[in-house]
């Protein structure tokens, strides 16, 4: 993890529960005595985020239907910190691609950094969902939503002629079609031992989970939208889960001719992840 993530140590969930009682019976001691949840339980991890966002970032509301995906908040900040040490001013303007009904990037990066937000969404009952997490929380009324209404478009008919971002932000859909996405889903439970029942934790709506090509399609795509916005962005970065596609990726990114190119390696736990950056500007 990022030596700044304040969720590097282990969770108080003593402090959590206090702070969201409805988290208190998902909680268990496990074979270590130590206290935890069941993380294949959608349930549990819906209201641990929920503590987690109350303790540490002031958030007095906050839900996500049960098709959402449920996104994992340490691991969200952490991915941010990184972006953060790119950027050398603190008066940021971060647009984040695909914001899901659960608004994490946004909310993170308005309470842990006082950056300013805007987030785009193509399905429009998450991002009613998004708006109503903005609503109930009056810290979080600055950040702006913005419909991506063309599937095959990612930042075409978003970013505006007069817009300006510091960086832009993306977790791409990770699959490349839904047989694709229930095989993964399969193989997960089974390494975690989970019933079929709990399995609905790595769920998701088809936007969330595949898009054409996977996520190197995806960023591919990306790669090439971001050429007419390249005055108007100071960073493009994007997530990429599978290493494997890290070659075809960095390719595609660097017929644009930008003018710097990285891979950030990250961390958390036992799992390994990493997000390419590029920018045209010298």
């Amino acid at each position: 993890m990022h030596p700044k993530n304040p969720f590097i140590k282990d969770y108080n969930f003593e402090d959590l529960v206090a702070n969201h009682p409805p988290l208190k019976p998902f909680v268990s001691i496990n074979e270590h005595c130590n206290k935890t949840i069941n993380f294949g339980n959608h349930e549990a991890v819906k209201a641990l985020n929920t503590a987690l966002l109350k303790e540490h970032f002031g958030i007095s509301y906050w839900n996500i239907p049960d098709n959402n995906l449920c996104p994992p908040v340490p691991g969200r900040l952490d991915y941010l910190l990184h972006v953060a040490d790119l950027l050398p001013k603190k008066d940021i303007h971060l647009l984040d691609i695909g914001t899901g009904a659960n608004l994490i990037y946004p909310i993170l990066a308005t309470r842990h950094f006082n950056w300013k937000c805007t987030a785009t969404e193509v399905n429009l009952d998450s991002l009613r969902n998004a708006q109503e997490i903005i609503d109930k929380n009056t810290d979080l009324k600055d950040i702006k939503l913005r419909h991506q209404q063309f599937k095959s478009t990612i930042l075409v008919n978003i970013i505006k002629p007069t817009d300006y971002f510091d960086v832009v932000v993306c977790n791409p859909p990770f699959f490349k079609n839904s047989t694709d996405a229930e095989k993964n889903n399969l193989r997960k439970f089974k390494n975690l031992k989970l019933d079929e029942e709990s399995t609905k934790n790595f769920g998701g709506l088809s936007n969330e989970l595949w898009y054409k090509g996977g996520e190197e399609g995806f960023i591919k795509k990306m790669a090439e939208e971001s050429v007419p916005f390249k005055n108007q962005v100071q960073w493009f970065t994007a997530i990429v889960s599978q290493k494997d596609n890290l070659k075809n990726i960095k390719r595609a990114i660097n017929k644009t001719k930008p003018a710097e190119v990285k891979i950030v390696e990250m961390e958390q736990g036992n799992k390994q992840s990493r997000f390419i950056a590029w920018t045209f500007r010298a």
